[in-house]
């Protein structure tokens, strides 16, 4: 089965979202990828509640909304409010990762973690029971345009056991350094979400793009 590519609006010209969004829609992104950074968690700073708002009212398409902000559980109302499909909080971000979750899920929507390289996946295995999406960065967070680290592949493998031993529909999802030339073996690993912001943005076909990290 084909994975899923969840194109990254951070490598978009951030002046002209809505003409980003038709080229994504035109080329058969599965659904955006939205990174929202606080300049706290993370060094970044990107964009919020409003602009996840705007850009609702410009797609039908799923926003696959990254919180990379400290104690996002503050702002799980206001985002999941201005249109957000999917939620994603970092575990290393959240005091109670359990609450976020149900949070999340309480307005009807899908819930996401994401940890980080250095993390171990074993922080998930407790809440493997309530999330709909697990984020394994494959970059440290903070900026585009990263290499990928190898040593998530093995991350990978681990999360897709998991995922599998629960008998639930999980996604296993991966940020940061995706490209044409990695795709597959990142697939291979497991991962059934890919992130990609520059190799779509940067390609001069952006659907045959999205076509060869998803695999078909």
């Amino acid at each position: 089965m084909a994975a899923k590519v969840s194109p990254s609006i951070l490598s978009a010209d951030f002046t002209d979202f809505a003409d980003a969004l038709k080229m994504l829609d035109e080329a058969g992104a599965d659904m955006i990828h939205c990174d929202v950074m606080d300049g706290m968690f993370v060094q970044n700073i990107t964009f919020g509640q409003p602009t996840i708002r705007a850009l609702r009212k410009r797609t039908q398409t799923t926003l696959d909304v990254h919180l990379m902000i400290c104690d996002p559980i503050r702002y799980i109302d206001e985002f999941a409010s201005a249109g957000a499909d999917i939620i994603t909080v970092h575990a290393e971000a959240c005091t109670h990762l359990h609450r976020a979750i149900q949070m999340i899920k309480a307005h009807g929507i899908k819930a996401g973690v994401s940890i980080n390289p250095a993390t171990s996946p074993e922080c998930l295995r407790y809440v493997m029971d309530d999330v709909d999406l697990i984020l394994c960065m494959s970059v440290n967070p903070g900026f585009g345009g990263q290499k990928f680290i190898p040593a998530t592949l093995a991350k990978l493998r681990t999360v897709r056991e998991m995922i599998d031993a629960s008998g639930r529909d999980i996604m296993l999802e991966v940020d940061g350094g995706v490209n044409l030339e990695n795709a597959a073996e990142i697939r291979a690993a497991g991962a059934d979400v890919l992130v990609a912001g520059n190799a779509v943005f940067t390609h001069a076909d952006p659907a045959e793009a999205i076509r060869v990290i998803r695999g078909e």
